[in-house]
């Protein structure tokens, strides 16, 4: 990526949903806050099949949009060290916004005047929900359900989220060769 870039040690974390699904990550500074959208995208498992937007301090950060609440601050040009800036700084990424799904991003460690070929996926734990799985509660209701066979609504479920949907699954060497293509693995249904 950029020369003399710091590189940036991220945690993400998909919040109001237990057990925690979440992701540490490692990124230069200098990306611009729409390729930072697909990483994230990439890393937690996403399809980027949704509206998405960054919330720093009150201040909304997307693609503008005339059907938009409020006003949205275009982010095509803002670089990821533009909005984080020290490190245990906070900020929320959202997506899908009629299933709410949020994102606390903590920036745990600044490593100085280091490059990497390819943003970097270092741990995490547990499925990403599937899309359109009803935000956060709908989410934690389908757990519920496919984790009881005895349960009326089992059978329904599993067929609707497929038979090899293991919550508990990750698999960062997967996500790294995701984020090691052009377009960090991320399958962009709204462009």
């Amino acid at each position: 990526m950029g020369a003399n870039a710091n590189v940036y040690q991220i945690r993400i974390r998909l919040k109001h949903v237990k057990p925690a699904v979440w992701r540490k990550f490692l990124v230069e500074d200098n990306m611009k806050l729409p390729d930072f959208h697909k990483v994230i995208q990439t890393v937690m498992g996403w399809t980027n099949s949704h509206l998405h937007q960054f919330v720093i301090k009150d201040k909304y950060y997307g693609e503008p949009d005339e059907d938009s609440f409020g006003e949205t601050i275009d982010y095509k040009n803002l670089k990821l060290k533009d909005v984080l800036t020290f490190e245990k700084q906070k900020i929320i990424y959202e997506y899908d916004f009629g299933d709410g799904w949020e994102h606390e991003i903590v920036l745990e460690k600044i490593f100085n005047n280091r490059n990497i070929d390819n943003p970097i996926c270092l741990s995490g734990k547990r499925n990403c929900p599937p899309e359109d799985s009803g935000g956060p509660y709908g989410y934690m209701d389908l757990l519920e359900v496919i984790s009881d066979p005895t349960n009326e609504d089992y059978k329904e479920m599993k067929s609707w989220i497929g038979e090899d949907f293991d919550p508990e699954y990750f698999d960062k060497e997967v996500i790294n060769e995701l984020l090691a293509t052009k377009d960090y693995g991320c399958i962009s249904l709204l462009d």
